[in-house]
């Protein structure tokens, strides 16, 4: 616990899926890493006595105000999956007020043209508030043109990046890779910290009930967005060419590419083998792995893959590409089996080894889980806070904060309150101080004027 707590402004396109599987809001969000991530790390630092408030998108179903622990997460927005860029209008209002009364502001960015904008904005505004920023898919750097979105994104999103980064007090990237590749476009080596994602293994202590007793073994599994980026349709392609017989591909996740995917299943004649399982809470998913037989990660392009750390703490052995930073986890023949992205025949053959040689895939599993003591999640947040530690130097800031006097009702007076103790602030309602725990932005309007 620190001895004063540092008050952050954090600002994320994507957040944690909603509880309700199969509804329609894990169609506007299937989950993925960076939806984890963010979470997970609101959790962690929550754990360690930081106040946050996390402004992101609102998918349908979702109150566009809530708790998690004793953060507060803020959704902005229009619930619809073609427009959620548009959060970034009442975002725009938001994050710079929360700002003035934050210690330091931490954006997540991916595949978003919005946030990095808004958080050096607010940076800005507050011109001693140091500004950390997570890049989860760098738009410069790594990001694979497969469609007219990411052409989009990748030409203009680029020239955002590049600046963005520039006035970052610390970067976190994911990976080695994606480290040299900033410092080689100009980034301040300096302020690049090189951070994974982090794995409680206290999910994976126990197996868990077989989420698909209904689907025969032997059993593959792919985890993640149907993405173009994920590669997926590969790993369909591949079921058709295993000489394993009587093997089923398992597909746990959402998104865009769906339907097409059910189409190429179909049109193969694989539609008894691959199944199509939808949004899988994250709770459930050690459970999933742990009753696999071999993971795949068959990406086009991936700046890590949180779901093979999953698949390593499991025990599942794993068959990825070369994409990203995927090599500097697994090493091909060692911890894990390696193809090239988009090579069906070579992913095929990784797959029917790892089926018809036990002996293989028990070197694999053994070897991956030797490998995890780096991803250890403690050990990798109190990274986190040592990049917030550097950042708070660069602008002169002392770090743990002196004691802080938190914001009183009466420079902020509530409205009225609402009959489930909320209290009604700007016409919406906002959650009341947590669980006896002072919060500085409890009274901080959080409507978007």
């Amino acid at each position: 616990m620190i001895e004063s707590p540092l008050r952050i402004v954090r600002l994320c396109s994507v957040f944690e899926a909603p509880d309700d599987p199969g509804g329609p809001s894990a169609a506007f969000d299937p989950v993925g890493g960076m939806q984890v991530h963010t979470s997970g790390l609101t959790r962690a630092l929550d754990g360690r006595g930081f106040q946050q408030t996390v402004v992101t998108t609102r998918p349908p179903t979702t109150p566009r105000l809530q708790k998690l622990g004793g953060a507060r997460v803020v959704r902005l927005g229009i619930r619809m999956p073609r427009f959620r860029q548009l959060y970034g209008l009442p975002a725009s209002a938001l994050v710079p007020r929360l700002a003035r009364r934050a210690d330091l502001v931490h954006v997540h960015v991916g595949e978003d043209l919005v946030a990095l904008p808004i958080a050096l904005a607010a940076s800005r505004v507050t011109a001693d508030r140091p500004l950390v920023v997570t890049v989860h898919c760098s738009l410069r750097h790594t990001l694979r043109v497969v469609d007219a979105r990411t052409a989009v994104l990748g030409a203009v999103g680029g020239w955002i990046e590049a600046r963005g980064l520039r006035a970052a007090d610390a970067i976190i990237v994911l990976s080695h890779r994606v480290a040299r590749l900033l410092a080689a476009g100009g980034v301040d080596p300096s302020t690049i910290h090189v951070i994974p994602p982090g794995i409680d293994r206290d999910r994976f202590t126990t197996r868990g009930p077989d989420p698909f007793p209904e689907v025969p073994r032997p059993r593959i599994l792919f985890v993640g967005r149907l993405h173009l980026a994920k590669g997926v349709d590969a790993a369909v392609k591949a079921i058709g060419r295993l000489r394993t017989e009587g093997a089923h591909l398992v597909l746990v996740g959402d998104g865009p590419e769906r339907r097409s995917l059910e189409r190429t299943a179909a049109a193969r004649g694989l539609g008894d083998r691959v199944h199509f399982t939808g949004f899988l809470k994250p709770d459930r998913i050690p459970a999933a792995l742990s009753h696999g037989d071999v993971l795949v990660v068959p990406s086009i392009y991936e700046e890590l893959g949180r779901v093979i750390l999953e698949g390593m703490h499991a025990g599942i052995p794993i068959v990825a590409t070369t994409a990203g930073g995927i090599p500097e986890v697994l090493r091909d023949g060692a911890n894990g089996l390696l193809v090239e992205p988009g090579d069906v025949d070579g992913l095929a053959r990784a797959i029917d080894a790892v089926l018809s040689r036990p002996d293989l895939a028990a070197r694999l599993r053994e070897a991956a889980r030797r490998d995890l003591a780096p991803y250890d999640a403690d050990a990798l947040v109190d990274r986190v806070i040592e990049a917030y530690r550097e950042a708070m130097l660069r602008r002169g800031r002392p770090f743990p904060l002196p004691q802080l006097t938190p914001f009183t009702s009466e420079e902020f007076p509530p409205g009225p309150e609402t009959g489930d103790g909320s209290v009604a602030i700007g016409g919406s309602n906002v959650p009341p101080p947590f669980d006896g725990r002072s919060d500085p932005f409890s009274s901080v309007d959080t409507s978007a004027r």
